[in-house]
């Protein structure tokens, strides 16, 4: 069994800190982040037809994934603001399932990772969809929002396994 890492957001008298990364060698980073919004079936068919009385939703989703990925500073407590580089926002529309995945693709030249930028960029598009169709389906359920790679960075690469 391996030990836990400790955490770095402390300080020795445990007080919250902000990283210094200023030692840190800049090098080409990217995180994959990855979630599920559920609708009913005739509210997946009018985003797809982009009926929805708003407008586009998906449009304006990845719009707001974007804008969120390049604020996270502002949100989450401790993260460093990040000049980055790449911010993709894609959607696969499942009728099956009666679903819209939703999927991140952020990217620097740091000294820091951007987990969490592709996690928050993940949230705000779903977040977006669920407020331009809540007229139509107030019972869309947002979920499964995770982490699917990171790479760059001391730590290297991760990839995520099936786990649930």
């Amino acid at each position: 069994m391996t030990q836990p890492k400790e955490f770095t957001h402390f300080d020795q008298a445990g007080q919250a800190r902000m990283v210094d990364v200023s030692q840190k060698a800049d090098t080409v980073r990217q995180a994959v982040a990855a979630g599920v919004i559920e609708m009913s079936p005739e509210c997946l068919q009018l985003v797809s037809n982009t009926a929805i009385a708003k407008g586009d939703v998906l449009g304006v989703a990845r719009l707001a994934g974007i804008m969120a990925a390049k604020k996270v500073d502002e949100l989450i407590p401790l993260t460093h603001p990040l000049p980055l580089t790449r911010a993709d926002i894609d959607f696969r529309l499942d009728t099956e399932k009666s679903c819209i995945e939703i999927t991140a693709t952020i990217g620097i030249t740091g000294k820091t990772g951007v987990e969490m930028e592709a996690l928050t960029a993940v949230s705000m598009a779903a977040l977006t969809i669920y407020d331009m169709c809540k007229a139509v389906d107030k019972g869309m359920v947002i979920g499964n929002i995770r982490l699917l790679s990171k790479s760059g960075g001391k730590s290297g690469t991760y990839i995520r396994n099936d786990r649930k």
